[in-house]
Parts: C-alpha cells; sequence; structure tokens
C-alpha cells in the first residue's frame, strides 16, 4: 500500500520551532511539498521542492519556513521557524505517483501560548 509517513508535528508556543518530516513507503513515490489545512478554510500550498532543488513558498512563510530533501531517503521536511498562532493547521505530505496525487494522514501542528 502507498503511503507518505509524516512525523513531527505538535503544540509550540509563538516564535518556536517545528520540523515535519514525510518519507514515502516506495521509490516510485516522489514527495514534493506541503500543505495545509487551518479549521474553517480551505488547504493551501505552503511550500514545493522539485526533484532537483527548486523551491518555493507560501507569501505567508516565506522567511521562516523551509523546505528540503533527502533522495536517498526518499523524503522531504519542512523546517518551520517563527511560528505564529496563525500557522495552526493540519499539515499534509504531498507526493506524485505517476500521474496520481498521494497525501499522507496529516499532522497537526498548533501554535499557541
Amino acid at each position: 500500500q502507498v503511503q507518505l509517513m509524516e512525523s513531527g508535528g505538535g503544540l509550540v508556543q509563538p516564535g518556536g520551532s517545528l520540523r515535519l518530516s514525510c518519507v514515502a513507503s516506495e521509490s516510485s513515490i516522489n514527495p514534493r511539498g506541503w500543505y495545509r489545512q487551518a479549521p474553517g478554510k480551505e488547504r493551501e500550498l505552503v511550500a514545493r521542492i522539485t526533484s532537483i532543488g527548486f523551491t518555493s513558498y507560501a507569501d505567508s512563510v516565506k522567511g521562516r519556513f523551509t523546505i528540503s530533501r533527502d533522495n536517498a531517503k526518499n523524503a522531504v521536511s519542512l523546517q518551520m521557524n517563527s511560528l505564529k498562532p496563525d500557522d495552526t493547521a493540519v499539515y499534509y505530505c504531498n507526493a506524485i505517483l505517476g500521474n496520481v496525487e498521494v497525501w499522507g494522514q496529516g499532522t497537526l501542528v498548533t501554535v499557541s501560548s
């Protein structure tokens, strides 16, 4: 079964940091980014990275979040610094398998004092 295994969510105070990780269960899956969905809002793109390392970010996270990939482990990570309450959401890893999108189960990030 195709899987994306996410980890790293949790509760953090404003200004704190978290690191999310996503590992694909098969080499044919290409993890390529992170999305998030806050309560009552639509899912939105947070950051994306190509297979050769080109990155793009949502304006709201530029300068605070960094996406990276480890091709040997078939994994992507999201380093989140200077977290704000508005960053509270369920974060989803996104990947592509052929022409099919694959999603992780989501990991909750809560930014609160």
